[in-house]
C-alpha cells in the first residue's frame, strides 16, 4: 500500500473530511489533497504531522532487493 491510499484510508476509517483531517493535522489543505493524490515532492515533516494523528511516522525502510519492480 502507498502512503497516498494509506493516509486516505486511515482518513475515511475516523470519518474525518479532508478539511477536518488537514485542521487537525495543522497542515493546509492543498497540501492534504496533494498526499492523498499521491504527489512525488512533498516536506517529510508535514507528512510526519498528518500520520502523527494516526499513531505512524515516516522512516527509513530497508528495501527488499528481492522484489525487482
Amino acid at each position: 500500500m502507498n502512503l497516498a491510499t494509506f493516509i486516505k484510508e486511515r482518513r475515511k476509517a475516523v470519518h474525518l473530511t479532508q478539511p477536518e483531517l488537514a485542521e487537525k493535522a495543522g497542515v493546509g489543505l492543498r497540501f492534504l489533497r496533494e498526499l492523498e493524490q499521491g504527489k512525488q515532492t512533498l516536506r517529510l515533516d508535514k507528512v510526519n504531522q498528518v500520520l502523527q494523528l494516526f499513531g505512524y511516522e515516516v522512516g527509513p525502510v530497508l528495501m527488499n532487493r528481492d522484489q525487482e519492480s
